[in-house]
């Protein structure tokens, strides 16, 4: 059964989302983040800019056309808009207002909502 967590009023969607994504790879999980394609775009840069000293190897996956390199299954941290392009099942990080099709299959599922009324 899938272990589901809450993180609610979250100021900084990006820069919370570096945090935990880095905590879990300590842990040795490897993390699938699904979002929108625009929370998507600014994580990935929040991913390059977050600390200059300790990089978080990402891959955003599944934009039209994109054809990954098979090494590239073993990145640890996976940015996705549709959970058929994700190759990791440890960790699910959701950006999307709706849990996504296919989370039951994730060991933990963690929500992140931010502190705006529209995502409480």
């Amino acid at each position: 059964m899938t272990e589901i967590r809450f993180h609610v009023n979250v100021p900084d969607t990006a820069l919370y989302t570096c945090r935990l994504v880095r905590k879990a790879m300590r842990s040795g999980a490897k993390v699938t983040i699904a979002g929108p394609p625009p929370a998507l775009a600014a994580l990935d840069r929040a991913l390059w800019e977050f600390e200059p000293l300790e990089f978080i190897p990402h891959v955003m996956a599944g934009r039209p056309g994109q054809t990954l390199a098979p090494r590239l299954k073993d990145t640890p941290v996976w940015l996705v808009a549709d959970l058929d392009d994700a190759v990791h099942h440890d960790v699910l990080v959701n950006l999307h207002a709706e849990p996504p099709a296919g989370f039951e299959s994730y060991a933990r599922l963690v929500e992140i909502v931010a502190a705006d009324d529209a995502a409480l």
